[in-house]
């Protein structure tokens, strides 16, 4: 467990398309907790999915593994241009009207992770590495689910941080925030369009 968390605490701290949304979320001025939530959501259905056994399958499946792809790395790219075409100021978040409810907030971070590439390649190639199938009496299902919630805990723990610390350091500059988000658009339409690439390449 300690040595999934620690590479696990690395990738979550690296920038993509949850910090992105945490951060905009933060330069709102209101609570990211919906946005936080939502992206928490995503994982548990990646875990579940895991749980299930489902993910082996998809795996397994080259076609439905590079449509999955496909349309998550396509997300990447829509929800990238859209920051950097109206990047976030303080007030609001780039995508959504100064006072969106939280319902609405708390769905489209659930789809961001939910479809988000990164999250996909974590439960389909990191996580197996840390499942032990021998001299243990714990269920392989368990130990994913566990596996699962501790990615979760450690996204919970990492975008609350950066959707706060966004919200203090960024509201009183506007064009540091404009910048931050147009970087982190940038970010995601370069991932989402690399990730589409490279799956395409190989059809």
């Amino acid at each position: 467990m300690t040595s999934f968390l620690a590479v696990d605490l690395l990738l979550v701290c690296v920038p993509g398309a949850d910090w992105a949304y945490a951060i905009a979320a933060g330069l709102r001025g209101r609570s990211v907790v919906p946005a936080v939530a939502g992206l928490i959501a995503g994982y548990a259905v990646h875990t579940a999915v895991a749980v299930t056994g489902l993910a082996v399958l998809v795996a397994g499946s080259p076609r439905l593994l590079t449509a999955l792809t496909v349309v998550g790395a396509g997300y990447l790219v829509w929800l990238g241009w859209g920051v950097l075409r109206r990047p976030a100021t303080p007030g609001a978040a780039a995508g959504e009207p100064a006072h969106a409810p939280p319902v609405r907030v708390f769905l489209r971070g659930a789809a961001i992770s939910g479809l988000n590439p990164k999250g996909l390649l974590l439960y389909l190639s990191v996580l197996p590495q840390f499942l032990v199938t021998k001299g243990t009496h714990l269920p392989v299902a368990a130990q994913t689910a566990t596996l699962g919630l501790a990615h979760m805990a450690c996204c919970a723990a990492v975008y609350l941080t950066v959707g706060v610390l966004a919200r203090a350091v960024l509201t009183a500059r506007p064009a540091a925030a404009r910048a931050v988000t147009r970087t982190s658009g940038a970010a995601m339409l370069g991932i989402g369009a690399f990730l589409l690439a490279e799956r395409l390449a190989t059809l």
